[in-house]
């Protein structure tokens, strides 16, 4: 009997227990639910994102005002920090080139002097001076003394009444003394055209440029000491700017021209009567108000020839002055 009850009583506990099953079964069945309910709102969420994302992607950015612009650039300029550039130094030469002389009457570098036009300033390039700075017209002769010519031309001026300027060389300074008192003596002046006419004078150690335009304006005062030199015209016209430096220092102001006649091509032009009409068509024709022309007054005979008419054409134009 009492195991009888044990059972009767345990009856309803089995039912209990099988009436939970079923909700079991429920909530098991729910949990997939769930799931797929989750996922659809991750997707959801998705769609809504990328949609917003197309949405800002296509949107046009607002247009910045110009100002706006300019002052925020200039403040990132201002505030960015520029590298430092290191300059590599360049070791002195020690060690001066070969001082050969070159042939007096070289040509000048292509390029060197082009002609101004009218109502040019008195200087030209590197600041040499190629105008007289007046109405006047110069006459200019290099490369001398020379012992057969300069004499010749000294004797031209002196029947014209006019004086020039005497661009010599320390050499032949030296060797000629005395056409050197004679140009000062006739109330010319002298222009220091350095010692040997190196035309690459420009580019030797600067030691050397230095004792070449000293040793030039010695050569001219061991014949007139008082003489002022005032003027240094480089060889061929090469002009650099350490050149002019040292000139200056010497008391000297760098002396170039507006007309070249190229009396010294003798290859381009012949020698004779072809040169000399060369000569003075280029100076009758290019010729202007405060021009300074050059000649050359060392071996070169059709200068002398072709300043026999020129000088009267030109006293009959211009008024004609030493600088």
């Amino acid at each position: 009997m009492p195991q009888r009850r044990t059972t009767a009583l345990a009856a309803p506990q089995r039912r209990v227990t099988a009436l939970a099953a079923p909700q079991r079964r429920v909530t098991a069945l729910a949990a997939p639910q769930r799931r797929v309910t989750a996922l659809a709102a991750l997707c959801a969420a998705l769609l809504v994102a990328a949609a917003w994302g197309f949405h800002v992607g296509n949107t046009p950015t607002p247009a910045v005002p110009v100002a706006h612009r300019v002052a925020t650039t200039t403040r990132a300029q201002a505030t960015t920090k520029q590298p430092t550039t290191r300059i590599k130094a360049v070791p002195p030469t020690t060690t001066p080139p070969p001082t050969t002389a070159a042939a007096a009457g070289d040509a000048p570098q292509a390029g060197a002097h082009a002609l101004p036009g009218p109502g040019s300033r008195k200087t030209g390039p590197l600041s040499t001076q190629i105008l007289t700075g007046s109405s006047s017209v110069a006459l200019t002769f290099d490369d001398g003394p020379d012992p057969t010519y300069t004499p010749q031309i000294l004797d031209l001026l002196k029947d014209h009444g006019v004086k020039a300027t005497f661009c010599v060389i320390g050499s032949r300074a030296r060797d000629y003394p005395d056409l050197i008192r004679r140009i000062v003596a006739e109330g010319h002046t002298l222009c220091n055209h350095s010692w040997q006419h190196l035309l690459n004078l420009g580019k030797r150690p600067l030691s050397y440029q230095t004792w070449d335009l000293e040793q030039t304006n010695n050569a001219i005062h061991a014949a007139v000491p008082d003489v002022p030199i005032r003027y240094f015209r480089a060889p061929g016209g090469n002009f650099t700017r350490g050149l002019i430096d040292l000139a200056g220092r010497l008391g000297m102001s760098p002396l170039s021209w507006d007309v070249d006649p190229r009396d010294w091509d003798t290859a381009g032009y012949g020698r004779g009567t072809p040169m000399v009409n060369h000569i003075t068509s280029v100076v009758e024709h290019t010729v202007r108000p405060g021009s300074i022309i050059l000649s050359h007054d060392r071996a070169h005979p059709d200068t002398v020839v072709a300043y026999r008419s020129l000088l009267s054409w030109l006293q009959a134009r211009y008024t004609l002055t030493q600088l």
